[in-house]
């Protein structure tokens, strides 16, 4: 009776994600850095019209959060998990191609 190829079992937690699960999660996950970048630079803006004390440091950061976050969020949102590669096969496994001159040929006569 043909088994699996594999003879250990296949864990649960070996499986993938499900990908309509996993882009679902990237799409949350950029959609929440846009939105904490929206309000970096909400916060810059309100701090300059109100300038408190350091008030230039904390704009140069929520601005910092503005310009940065955008970046982080793409390469974030683009980053999968490494695909799984299975077992190598071994070289000896692929089948051996005949030489051309060891092959037969069909003779085809005009007679």
């Amino acid at each position: 009776m043909a088994r699996n190829a594999r003879d250990e079992p296949v864990l649960i937690t070996d499986a993938p994600e499900n990908p309509e699960q996993e882009l679902r999660r990237r799409e949350i996950r950029y959609v929440a850095m846009m939105l904490v970048r929206a309000l970096c630079l909400i916060a810059a803006a309100v701090l300059v019209a109100r300038r408190p004390w350091l008030w230039q440091v904390w704009a140069l950061l929520g601005v910092a959060g503005a310009v940065l976050l955008p970046w982080f969020a793409v390469i974030l949102a683009n980053d999968r998990p490494p695909k799984q590669r299975g077992p190598a096969k071994p070289a000896d496994s692929v089948p051996a191609q005949p030489a051309l001159e060891e092959r037969e040929h069909k003779v085809i006569d005009a007679d």
